[in-house]
């Protein structure tokens, strides 16, 4: 059972207009003050073993299988952590993404015919989302990796975003957290308009270092009014326009540096994290709705 005590921070105190709410056996939450929340979706990560009920591994992008991705790198500790590591496959590191959707443009298209005609629509097969919800608060308490070689993110995405260009009837991407470098973290992002030539980013806040020995709760608030990100307690930051009025799912990912660059191939210092038994650490993932 988690200790219910507010853990080890940058230091500081919250603000007052974030009230630390307790959830029983577990670390409290840290939510903005003055509104009615309710727990709507949780994962604790209690017991041994994922709760795929609750979690896919995303292992495509783009219609191709990403060579930087695994479904075995990430484990239960048993003391109520999700652990996130590096694992070497075929000779390459490679490490794990968790959603509780999918986006539509990830699935690979599979050969198919129309009626009887040979055309190709360039949409792999859709999935029926895990869990997705639009508004409310959405938090993620972790703790960082301690060595350069791979990132790590929370982040929530739209399974439609990009088959419009209004964010209000496809959706965005919203960064929460991302890190990549250790305990560096970098502005959070609402992408919209899709990833092609129509991308689109709104980015505020970010850009300081956290104590990557101690766990740190990211959040943010998403109304009809925008979205407010919060580290630690503290608003960290607000974008007040393209507002996403579709539900919305929940990554927590990690990548090794370098497969996106254009030689497609993982920095050394991934093999030296890999070998060093480097983790990134999940206590919890928790969204919250207003009680209407």
């Amino acid at each position: 059972m988690k200790e219910n005590t507010l853990s080890p921070t940058t230091g500081v105190m919250p603000f007052d207009c974030v009230e630390s709410i307790p959830v029983p056996g577990h670390e409290p939450s840290l939510l903005p003050a003055g509104r009615n929340f309710q727990l709507v979706w949780s994962d604790e990560f209690d017991g041994d073993e994922l709760d795929r009920t609750k979690w896919a591994f995303r292992t495509c992008m783009m219609q191709k299988r990403h060579p930087a991705w695994t479904d075995k790198a990430v484990r239960l500790d048993g003391k109520g952590n999700a652990v996130f590591d590096i694992r070497i496959e075929d000779g390459r590191p490679v490490s794990s993404q968790l959603q509780t959707g999918f986006n539509f443009m990830d699935e690979p298209v599979a050969e198919t015919t129309f009626w009887n005609d040979h055309l190709q629509w360039p949409i792999g097969k859709l999935h029926a989302p895990l869990f997705e919800h639009r508004f409310g608060y959405w938090e993620c308490r972790c703790r960082l990796q301690q060595k350069p070689g791979w990132w790590s993110a929370f982040w929530m995405q739209s399974s439609t975003i990009g088959a419009s260009l209004d964010p209000a009837r496809t959706g965005v991407e919203i960064d929460v957290m991302e890190s990549f470098s250790p305990g560096a973290v970098v502005p959070h992002n609402v992408f919209h308009g899709g990833y092609g030539q129509d991308i689109h980013r709104e980015k505020v806040g970010g850009n300081m270092a956290l104590d990557t020995s101690a766990f740190h709760r990211f959040g943010v608030l998403w109304d009809d009014k925008g979205y407010t990100f919060f580290i630690d307690g503290r608003e960290d930051g607000r974008v007040e326009e393209h507002v996403s009025r579709v539900p919305l799912f929940v990554l927590v990912s990690t990548e090794v540096t370098g497969y996106r660059h254009a030689d497609h191939k993982p920095v050394p210092e991934a093999f030296s994290a890999a070998e060093a038994g480097d983790t990134f650490l999940v206590d919890y993932v928790r969204v919250f709705d207003e009680a209407r």
